[in-house]
């Protein structure tokens, strides 16, 4: 029996580790895609900071920093995935709101107050095609510019591996993995086109989030769990309780 993990690559590799860590047999349906996509201008010199929310933003833009200026500008990150990926793009001042998103927006806010970086300047948002919070208004309604640039997209995976098919087919698969709304919604609708929907909403639904769980609810998946924090382990401590249950 294998647990699925949806998450996108290469993310879904490092759960899949801590899994099989812990005794399960995994399998990998990553059911959103990387899109890199190029910064549209260069960074110019009013820039006072940088905002990043996620690692794949990083990721998007590495390829584009080599000599670039953003590398030696303070660096407000959510947690510490996302501020590693920044430190390996070359970022020297990474701060971090330690996982807490909501914590983010203050935390610029009282870095411009004690000059962390200079709140006349704009701050520049590295930030995907779909965000889950609009940060640019909230810290646009604290008196900050704040320029949004769209490095990267995930775009909807919409057809399940035929082994994971034929693994809901069988009866092989004991629980799934759901780390995003998007990549819940993708996982349902590959799911109905493959012909294995029942099957595949019959097993626990492991979600990160209440968010992402009502996707799964109103899918009519008959086991729906949510991790009591927003981070993978709670999840993986979900998972635990739910296949023991």
């Amino acid at each position: 029996m294998a647990v699925l993990v949806t998450r996108p690559s290469p993310d879904n590799l490092r759960t899949a580790d801590a899994l099989r860590a812990l005794g399960f047999d995994v399998m990998l349906a990553p059911m959103l895609r990387f899109e890199p996509l190029p910064l549209s201008a260069k960074p110019s010199g009013d820039l006072g900071a940088v905002i990043a929310t996620s690692a794949n933003a990083l990721r998007a833009v590495v390829p584009q920093l080599s000599g670039s200026p953003l590398t030696s500008l303070p660096l407000f990150v959510v947690g510490a995935q996302t501020a590693a990926a920044a430190r390996d793009a070359g970022f020297a001042e990474v701060i971090s709101a330690d996982g807490d998103a909501e914590r983010l927006r203050e935390l610029i806010v009282d870095s411009a107050v004690r000059r962390v970086f200079d709140p006349s300047r704009s701050l520049l948002y590295l930030a995907g095609s779909d965000i889950s919070r609009d940060l640019a208004s909230e810290l646009s309604e604290r008196g900050f510019h704040v320029v949004t640039e769209t490095v990267y997209r995930m775009a909807p995976v919409k057809a399940l591996p035929r082994e994971v098919c034929d693994g809901f087919a069988a009866d092989e698969i004991e629980a799934v993995l759901h780390y995003s709304r998007r990549s819940a919604a993708a996982f349902v609708a590959a799911a109905r086109a493959e012909g294995v929907e029942i099957s595949a909403l019959s097993v626990p639904q492991c979600c990160i989030s209440d968010s992402v769980a009502q996707v799964l609810r109103e899918a009519e998946a008959v086991r729906v769990t949510v991790a009591e924090h927003p981070d993978e382990q709670k999840l993986l401590e979900g998972l635990t309780r739910a296949l023991r249950s």
